[in-house]
């Protein structure tokens, strides 16, 4: 490569020193050789030119480093200087031929009379083919040139836009001298598009001062000093009193104060430009390049429009007690001029870096205004955090204890602190468009984060105020829906949680595809459209758009589902035959059918295709091989149960020790309520893999059964009818299988009875039981009969006159 072009260049100095050579002959001869021709064979040295030209065009379009653009540059520079010394030699021949053709004169009209001679009518025709030639030479040579500096203007471009991209590139130190050279030396090239292009600037100033423009260019410009000064003065005062007299009482207020004074500020920098652009370019006659450039000083205002307002209601100085960041008055003060100095630096240098682009100055002009810009941004984020630190310790000193700061008011000032030490030495080492980088993406990560804390805050203030029963607002909506204050809580907090997500969102979006010097309002929201419609997710199969769609699908669909859930419920099932498990069953089972196919219209609406679900099967399998066996095999229970209802809601059933009533059976698991009404969860499989005991399967009948122990000495016949004659006179006793006394055994200890009956069902057995026993108790007590006691026995220790050793008596009395 660099061979290549170090040939290239020594050809193109060759080319040069002949066409010179010749053109000083040409000039010295002119006067005694009017006739002769000249040496240079123009058409051979034009049709190198363009190969040459050509050549450099592929080079161009293959190279990324900068040196080499440099050097291909310069050729292309040598080449257009070339073109124009071909060219201008080339005109001096052009005016001989014409001379003597102007000498021949025209040729006569054909029915004229008049006839020439033949060597006449040759020689004309001989200088008109000549003449003809020259001038496509001279076209030739003029297109050449143009073409050398439009590839010239184009390299340099590109060398832009490396500074920009390649940060990594080391320009130069900025306390070297090459990096102030622009201020002091100059490039010709330069000065000669600077000259034109503000000459074209000073064009169009005068056509809009003619006399049949200047009453109009007057008007605009006063707009645009009305809307600055006044018209944003009002529109804030105006806002003030709408928030102290329209809004409800609360944090609304000032957070939507702090908004509009954002907005309005903004609003009236972008106007005034926009009038300020239209006083100067509304004539027809006004350059196109001036014409973007002022439109890209418009686009530019914006960015700055958004930094001073937001600074404005950040500090909010004007209304200490409205200011919604947590800092003191001093502070704020300290802060205030920084804002609309950091504005206009960010106006007055990317203003130009815009005219560096319209003009196409050289690469070294660029970094000298990059540098410039970089390290004046990095110096103020340094001072800022020098002045507000000094500024506490002013009002530590004067006993004035400044409010505690937050952590993350700590870690920005740290942060900001940091930012500016890196900016400083990357300028000093040589890496300025790292520097530029770092300097800029400052400030756009400062207005995008601003702008959130103010939009978060005011969608939460906004949030709480439509719901709030305090506000007339609030209580509107609550009589017209015709709901509890709770569900408002809960609306208020739903809604300011999704407009925050929103807001995140939208920042996230902004910090990883916007920058300050490339993104105005439209090409973010061109962003934010081609983002919505999957552009950058290709590789993912994501479009935002469809996945929006398919949460509102997923949101409706359950909500139906549940209406129509509510329905067999409520409805439906209890009209039918059905008994009250076999009810819960079928609903059961139709919510979690719906819901998988509410999945799978999910699904299908975000755009997943059936058959490429293979990669769910597979990692569902793979999940079930390491760790869901237990939650499939509960769920398949858990339909297993709802089928073949070996167990259902309602039926009283004992496992593991448990026994209580089925209240609920879900997915996973069945609720059990024990006698106590405390509830125990049991895994669906147990249910079907272990032995269960369903007490009321079958609408079975409960047995009350009662052993009783009596005396040796009692009356067996009186006391089996004393316990048959309470078992039949109890009402929920049945008397269809009539209650029988069992003698169960006789021994020492007594006789054991049992007397047995049958009640409806399982869950009597307890209360029935217990309304018996009571009974029980007081017939025979009635009936002087006693129960058996058990035996006691009695150790007791005698002395007597010469005995040593205890004497142990064992008795044993039984008690009537």
């Amino acid at each position: 490569m660099r061979i290549l072009s170090i040939t290239f260049r020594l050809f193109l100095l060759l080319i040069g020193l002949q066409i010179s050579v010749q053109v000083y002959a040409d000039n010295t001869d002119n006067g005694q050789q009017t006739t002769a021709a000249p040496q240079v064979n123009a058409s051979r040295e034009l049709s190198k030119m363009q190969i040459i030209l050509d050549k450099i065009k592929g080079q161009v379009s293959g190279s990324t480093n900068d040196a080499s653009l440099s050097q291909l540059n310069d050729m292309a520079q040598q080449l257009s200087e070339n073109a124009d010394t071909l060219g201008q030699s080339l005109i001096p021949e052009r005016q001989k031929v014409e001379a003597q053709l102007a000498v021949l004169g025209a040729a006569p009209a054909p029915g004229s009379g008049v006839r020439e001679t033949a060597d006449v009518t040759n020689q004309r025709r001989s200088l008109e083919a000549k003449k003809t030639e020259l001038d496509n030479q001279i076209k030739q040579a003029d297109s050449l040139k143009n073409g050398s500096l439009n590839l010239s203007a184009q390299i340099l471009n590109l060398r832009r836009d490396q500074l920009k991209t390649q940060l990594a590139l080391n320009s130069g130190s900025i306390l070297s001298s090459a990096f102030w050279q622009p201020l002091y030396n100059s490039n010709q090239f330069d000065r000669e598009k600077i000259t034109n292009f503000g000459a074209e600037l000073l064009n169009t100033v005068t056509l809009s001062w003619a006399p049949e423009w200047r009453a109009g260019t007057l008007c605009w410009l006063l707009a645009a000093v009305l809307v600055m000064v006044l018209g944003r003065r009002y529109m804030e005062e105006f806002l003030a009193w709408v928030s102290i007299n329209k809004l409800p009482e609360g944090r609304l207020r000032r957070s939507f104060l702090a908004t509009a004074v954002a907005l309005t500020t903004l609003l009236a920098i972008v106007l005034s430009f926009n009038f300020l652009a239209h006083a100067f370019t509304r004539i027809d006659e006004v350059n196109s390049d001036v014409e973007d450039y002022v439109t890209r000083l418009v686009y530019l205002s914006i960015s700055c429009g958004l930094i001073a307002g937001l600074g404005r209601a950040f500090l909010s100085t004007r209304r200490p007690s409205w200011r919604l960041a947590n800092i003191s008055n001093e502070v704020a003060q300290a802060m205030k001029p920084f804002p609309t100095i950091i504005a206009s630096l960010v106006f007055i240098f990317q203003a130009l870096e815009s005219f560096n682009y319209s003009v196409g100055t050289s690469v070294n002009t660029t970094v000298f205004g990059n540098g410039l810009t970089a390290l004046l941004i990095g110096i103020f984020c340094v001072v800022i955090v020098l002045r507000i630190k000094r500024t506490r310790r002013r009002m530590k000193n004067e006993d004035n204890t400044p409010p505690a700061r937050s952590t993350l008011a700590a870690l920005i000032e740290f942060a900001l602190f940091v930012t500016g030490l890196v900016i400083l030495l990357s300028l000093m080492i040589g890496y300025v468009s790292f520097g530029r980088f770092v300097s800029y993406e400052t400030v756009w990560v400062g207005i995008l984060f601003s702008s959130f804390y103010l939009l978060s805050h005011l969608a939460g203030d906004s949030s709480e105020a439509i719901f709030s029963t305090s506000n007339a607002c609030g209580r509107r909506v609550q009589s017209s829906l015709n709901i509890q204050e709770r569900y408002l809580t809960q609306f208020s907090s739903l809604l300011a949680a999704v407009l925050k997500s929103v807001l995140v969102l939208l920042l996230v979006f902004g910090l990883f595809n916007g920058t300050i010097t490339s993104s105005s309002p439209a090409d973010m929201l061109q962003k934010a459209l081609a983002f919505w419609g999957g552009k950058g997710l290709e590789k993912l199969n994501i479009v935002p758009s469809q996945v929006v769609n398919a949460i509102i699908m997923l949101i409706a669909s359950i909500c139906v589902l549940r209406r129509v859930r509510r329905w067999l419920d409520d409805e439906f099932l209890p009209k039918t035959a059905m008994d009250k498990g076999m009810r819960v069953s079928v609903v059961t089972l139709f919510s979690n059918v719906g819901y998988v196919l509410v999945v799978l219209m999910t699904l299908s609406v975000m755009g997943v295709q059936w058959n490429k679900l293979a990669w769910i099967v597979s990692a569902l399998s793979v999940g079930i091989g390491f760790g869901l066996q237990e939650i499939v095999k509960n769920f398949i229970s858990g339909l297993i149960l709802l089928t073949e209802r070996p167990v259902k809601v309602g039926d009283l059933v004992g496992i593991g020790g448990y026994e209580g009533d089925i209240r609920r059976i879900n997915v996973r698991a069945t609720e059990i309520q024990l006698s106590d009404k405390s509830t125990v969860i049991v895994p669906n499989s147990q249910l079907i893999s272990q032995n269960v005991r369903n007490a009321t399967m079958g609408n079975a009948q409960g047995v009350v059964t009662i052993p009783m122990t009596f005396p040796l000495d009692i009356d067996p016949v009186k006391v089996k009818e004393i316990l048959l004659s309470v078992y039949s006179e109890n009402e929920r006793i049945l008397e269809n299988s009539a209650p029988s006394v069992s003698f169960k055994d006789l021994s020492s200890q007594g006789i054991s009875l049992s007397v047995t009956g049958n009640v409806a069902t399982q869950r009597l057995i307890s209360s029935v039981k217990s309304e018996l026993l009571f009974e029980i108790l007081v017939r025979l007590r009635d009936e002087g009969i006693a129960l058996s006691s058990p035996q006691t026995m009695v150790i007791e220790q005698r002395s007597s006159a010469g005995a040593a050793d205890p004497v142990e008596i064992l008795s044993a009395d039984r008690q009537g």
